[in-house]
């Protein structure tokens, strides 16, 4: 499944990032790892979402988004 799948509220784990070098870099900067969890907070239309990583929330691209493979979590009760 792709980021640009799941849907606001939703959590996943991120599998694995196919971008150019520099950009897969630079969201491992911001923290952005493989088995790193990430909860989608808002949807901004056509791929473009607002995550919460690591206690921060950042604004992704469609291209981005079409480029990070993730595994949906379940919601634990």
């Amino acid at each position: 499944m792709l980021l640009k799948d799941m849907q606001v509220g939703e959590t996943c784990v991120v599998e694995n990032i196919s971008l150019p070098f520099q950009m897969e870099r630079r969201l491992q900067v911001l923290g952005m790892t493989r088995r790193t969890k990430i909860s989608v907070v808002n949807r901004k239309g056509r791929g473009i979402l607002i995550i919460k990583l690591r206690g921060s929330r950042f604004a992704l691209g469609e291209h981005i988004t079409a480029s990070i493979a993730v595994r949906k979590v379940e919601a634990s009760v």
